[in-house]
């Protein structure tokens, strides 16, 4: 795929003082001023985050009412109904609140919605729930803020409501019974008796990027702060860190100090169910980078919600033995080798359908019988591959429910609302979302989205930006600088892996290896380094004749036999101008 190279550049001036007062490469300073981190003091405290760093969680607007709510309930020895989510991150987040609930002594129960009898989210058949366990307090996680029918239902039944959850709340509505107005934003909120949504008290601010079970998090550490029998908060960072990596939240800030650590528990096996699924995704005594757990542990916990029941998740997420786990984690593994084999099919039928018509600026793809499980994943893939905003829709009769996904430059979440004339429902984010509509409204619906797409975008917008953190030469190239780099992990979204490029080296010994990798050394003056481009094999031919190319790539370490040697993993090559 074509994409625009930017090479972001600074002062160079500053580049060398900032190397010399925080003690770093100038390659290093480059990286950080590029990333908004300016000074000494904030490179130090990007680099050693600390628990007491964490920020004060009554920061975050409804946070004292909704404890104080809790810590009546548990006095009073009412029961609480927590109602999750059935994906990863609401499947953390339920975990987390629970775990924290029966610290203090709470009688707690849970619910985790079935995608295919209930829908998503916060709805009429979850009060029914709370109905027959004769609860008097549910706290939604990950999810609430648009359950206008469920919270009316709750007031009727005088059941209180704490909606936990970080989507976009509705905005801009007919002022009206439950608007809030805050600056310009205008929102309409469920009738709730708290709403602990950081980004409509809190929009802008750092805790604006929690995940669901961040969010959770936070709860949980404004518990531990109030109540008399406090628990050790930070055992729970890695349950928070499960949700944050699910979620694709940034990672800086508190997010990064919550996986940095939940990384670290993972690691070592503190809680018996992730230790089964270790085992059972085969990655049991490896070291957990974020990597690892994006593409073995997530989608797995994610699987039994896409196909099945994810309650027995939230069981995995809460057992007291690996023993009592293991037949849990051996499920998930399978039913995820299923997940792929639909998620494959599907794919393949939906970009069939792309082949047979002109691409639109937005894609809108829909079928009777596409899983509702994968069309998810299938958007992720498909915006990913023709890097267009993306809606997959599974018709089911006069019904069709889907979910879509966006590029950077096209806010999804604001397309939606605007398009709402012809949906029955939607929530999500700028990036993400889910929606429902008549299926007879899908032609005006793609009609709409497009239109949006055509004001708001240019063409420019429709071809990926590789961003690259600083321009080097070879020699720049070390250990030492690698293991610099090591310092700013974990990478995920906000804070990804640094992109070195480098202009007018010289391809030596070029070759195609296990069929799709591409192989080389890259020499510039007298040094040369090993080079392999994973997945690069097409741009062997691309590249023709040329042997002087530009080069962006991630610096590594290889080790081979016992020997270690410096390796760039190619991620883009053009032959230079």
């Amino acid at each position: 795929m074509h994409r625009r190279w930017l090479v972001n550049r600074t002062n160079p001036e500053y580049v060398r003082y900032l190397s010399r007062v925080a003690s770093i490469s100038p390659v290093l300073a480059q990286i950080f001023i590029n990333r908004g981190i300016k000074t000494s003091e904030e490179i130090g405290s990007f680099l050693n985050p600390h628990v007491s760093q964490l920020s004060d969680p009554f920061g975050i607007g409804g946070m004292k009412k909704a404890v104080d709510r809790i810590i009546t309930a548990i006095r009073d020895s009412e029961r609480i109904l927590v109602h999750g989510d059935y994906d990863a991150d609401g499947l953390s987040a339920a975990a987390i609140m629970l775990m924290s609930l029966k610290m203090l002594g709470a009688d707690c129960h849970s619910f985790i919605p079935n995608r295919m009898d209930h829908g998503y989210g916060f709805t009429a058949p979850s009060v029914e729930e709370a109905k027959l366990r004769g609860v008097s307090l549910i706290v939604t996680v990950d999810c609430g803020i648009t359950s206008f029918e469920a919270t009316s239902l709750c007031r009727k039944e005088d059941i209180d409501v704490i909606i936990t959850d970080h989507h976009e709340p509705l905005r801009n509505p007919p002022s009206g019974v439950g608007s809030k107005v805050l600056g310009e934003d205008v929102f309409l909120l469920p009738d709730a008796l708290a709403i602990i949504n950081p980004k409509i008290s809190n929009p802008g601010s750092p805790a604006s990027d929690l995940s669901g079970a961040g969010i959770a998090f936070k709860v949980a550490h404004a518990l531990a702060t109030v109540h008399d029998s406090r628990f050790p908060v930070q055992d729970l960072f890695d349950l928070a860190a499960l949700g944050t990596m699910a979620d694709v939240v940034p990672l800086t800030g508190e997010n990064r100090l919550i996986v940095r650590e939940g990384l670290r528990l993972i690691e070592i096996g503190v809680r018996p169910g992730l230790q089964a699924l270790k085992k059972a995704s085969g990655i049991d005594g490896k070291e957990i980078k974020t990597g690892l757990l994006l593409f073995t542990l997530i989608p797995r916990i994610n699987a039994a919600g896409r196909l099945s029941d994810s309650g027995r998740v939230l069981d995995l997420l809460l057992a007291d033995s690996e023993k009592e786990a293991a037949d849990t984690a051996v499920w998930l593994d399978e039913i995820n080798s299923e997940r792929q084999q639909i998620e494959e099919k599907v794919y393949k039928a939906a970009v069939s359908k792309i082949g047979q018509q002109e691409i639109d600026p937005v894609i809108v793809l829909s079928s009777e019988g596409w899983h509702k499980g994968v069309i998810g994943i299938v958007a992720s893939r498909i915006a990913e591959e023709f890097y267009r905003p993306t809606v997959i829709l599974s018709m089911e009769g006069p019904i069709s429910r889907g979910s879509a996904r966006s590029i950077p430059p096209f806010d999804l979440y604001h397309a939606l609302s605007d398009c709402k004339e012809f949906l029955k429902n939607f929530g999500g984010h700028k990036q993400a979302a889910g929606l429902e509509l008549e299926s007879r409204n899908i032609p005006a619906f793609a009609e709409c989205m497009n239109r949006l797409a055509n004001d708001m975008l240019a063409e420019r917008d429709f071809v990926p930006l590789l961003q690259i953190d600083a321009d080097v030469d070879l020699t720049d190239i070390t250990f030492d600088l690698v293991k610099e780099f090591e310092m700013l992990e974990p990478f995920g979204f906000g804070n990804p892996a640094p992109l070195l490029g480098c202009k007018e080296v010289e391809i030596l010994h070029a070759r195609i290896v296990k069929d799709h990798h591409l192989k080389m050394k890259l020499r510039q003056k007298n040094r040369s380094i090993d080079a392999i481009g994973f997945s690069m094999a097409p741009h062997f031919e691309k590249l023709g004749t040329a042997n002087i190319v530009d080069a962006v790539f991630i610096p590594t370490v290889n080790e081979w036999e016992g020997l270690k040697y410096l390796q760039l993993n190619l991620k883009a090559l053009r032959p230079s101008q």
